[in-house]
């Protein structure tokens, strides 16, 4: 089996979506907020950003990383099992 790249993916496809449930909101809030409160509103991003471990396509990378891990036909979900695969 061909190993998969797990640079963005999380453990469990729940722990990513939460992550994606906490980032994205906040980085669109910064954004929407600018006009109103310019300085304060980017400090959202922070959080976001930190949340999204990175950008957006960073997320968006990741989760289609943990969805290969995840359905692998072996069943194992998880970051640690597939970086073994790989160095293996």
């Amino acid at each position: 089996m061909e190993p998969v790249d797990t640079t963005f993916a999380s453990a469990s496809l729940r722990e990513h979506y939460v992550r994606g449930a906490i980032g994205l909101p906040l980085v669109l809030a910064a954004f929407v907020l600018l006009p109103w409160a310019a300085p304060w509103s980017l400090l959202l991003l922070v959080p976001g950003v930190v949340a999204l471990r990175g950008c957006p396509t960073c997320w968006a990378l990741g989760l289609g990383q943990t969805r290969a891990v995840c359905a692998r036909p072996d069943g194992a979900c998880g970051r640690a099992d597939a970086r073994q695969d790989v160095r293996a």
